[in-house]
């Protein structure tokens, strides 16, 4: 289990402000991440913990951690998913990718569960946007251990327009 220390951290992820991010339109130009990719069973996570160990391992070494962690998932198929990892500069055996784009974003507050009708909260307003969805990135803001800890589980739904 994880406990908040004095600050009222956990010292493993961030606190998040979901200010930032609940209802923006945000452009991106060859914006940098680490690209890696999770064995997934019906959307779940096989082997996420091995792949973030080594990712971060990686990204660490390299010095090339962002100041505002930020990862997104492509969940693009029951069993599997590709991870994007932001860094400031090019990481050595990394395979790097830029993401370039205009995204609605939005925030969602509980379990996994509620992925299904997330989604479709989040093609509804860019309907009702009169746009169209390219692409759906997901940016868990936090690890599930540390959600438990704050006591609240926040996604971000990325939608490319």
């Amino acid at each position: 289990m994880v406990k908040l220390n004095e600050q009222g951290e956990t010292g493993c992820c961030p606190r998040f402000n979901p200010e930032p991010w609940d209802e923006k339109e945000i452009t991106w130009e060859d914006k940098l991440f680490i690209k890696s990719h999770v064995i997934s069973f019906f959307h779940i996570p096989i082997n996420m913990g091995r792949v973030m160990t080594r990712t971060m391992g990686m990204i660490e070494a390299a010095d090339a951690a962002t100041t505002q962690p930020l990862m997104l998932s492509d969940e693009k198929s029951l069993w599997g998913s590709d991870i994007y990892i932001a860094v400031t500069k090019p990481v050595p055996d990394a395979e790097t990718a830029k993401i370039s784009g205009t995204f609605l974003t939005r925030v969602f507050k509980g379990g996994y569960s509620n992925t299904g009708k997330w989604v479709r909260e989040m093609t509804a307003s860019v309907k009702d946007k009169g746009k169209e969805m390219k692409k759906l990135y997901f940016f868990y803001t936090t690890c599930p251990k540390c959600a438990k800890a704050y006591g609240e589980n926040y996604t971000v739904l990325l939608a490319e327009i």
